[in-house]
């Protein structure tokens, strides 16, 4: 599971399609709607919200106004009407780290969208989070297994 720090603008149609299935899984875990992932790292910053559910609802709203600007079609429907809320920190190095393994992603599987994200030094967050200075998150893979 990737729910990405990123702005989904940077993604593929791939991986925008995979974020939208694996945010809706997300939404299923924090709900206690299933079995698995229910400790998954990558839902910690979620939880620590005072609504995970609403915040990851915020999430997914954006990743579905990335898909109507492309002229996607994500049934609006699974998701919670949009209400507000908080944002949530994310570093400097996370963004950076998720740039650099997007950018890994994309170098075969979407060349053209790759030379694009080669000139991207600044990069955007997803509009939940707001950008604090730090290294990659906890959450992450050790260093030595990334890639694996």
């Amino acid at each position: 599971m990737r729910l990405w720090s990123l702005h989904p603008c940077y993604l593929d149609a791939k991986g925008l399609n995979a974020l939208w299935r694996e945010g809706l899984l997300a939404r299923k875990v924090l709900a206690n709607e299933t079995k698995g992932y229910k400790n998954h790292p990558q839902l910690e910053r979620f939880r620590s919200q005072p609504d995970p559910g609403a915040s990851l609802c915020a999430y997914l709203h954006v990743v579905h106004e990335e898909a109507i600007r492309r002229r996607y079609r994500y049934d609006s429907g699974k998701i919670a009407p949009f209400s507000g809320t908080g944002s949530i920190p994310v570093t400097d190095g996370q963004l950076r780290y998720e740039l650099d393994h997007l950018r890994k992603k994309l170098r075969l599987r979407d060349p053209l969208r790759f030379q694009k994200l080669c000139t991207v030094t600044d990069p955007k967050p997803h509009p939940l989070f707001y950008v604090v200075p730090g290294g990659i998150a906890p959450w992450e893979r050790n260093p030595d297994d990334r890639g694996k």
